[in-house]
């Protein structure tokens, strides 16, 4: 058996041990962190260029359906935290858009109704 072979068996074993919940709530907390970047909530994120707000968009249409479609599965403690996160950051998109979208029409939204 190659290294390689050996590892990615450990790799393997390893998310076998990794509840669904973990990993859908692990995914989410990726999504939100790099949204909350690229909305401009990072500490001179204007400043270094991280803001971009079509890079938002994206995720947190991503973040949305994921969130939507986990919710029955997760528990509602965790999509409870999820929702209130993403909520946070479809409200911090509209503050930074200097163009608003229509009610409904936000990221996102299509899959949480409009946050306004």
């Amino acid at each position: 058996m190659s290294i390689a072979e050996d590892e990615t068996g450990q790799a393997t074993r390893d998310i076998a041990d990794v509840a669904a919940v973990e990993v859908i709530t692990t995914a989410a907390v990726h999504l939100m962190s790099a949204a909350a970047v690229k909305c401009g909530l990072a500490e001179d994120a204007d400043e270094q260029g991280h803001l971009d707000l079509d890079e938002a968009r994206k995720l947190i249409n991503a973040l949305a359906a994921l969130v939507t479609a986990s919710a029955p599965d997760i528990g509602s403690m965790h999509a409870r935290s999820l929702r209130d996160g993403l909520r946070s950051l479809q409200l911090a998109f509209r503050e930074a858009s200097t163009i608003q979208d229509a009610p409904g029409e936000g990221p996102g939204e299509k899959f949480t109704g409009s946050v306004v």
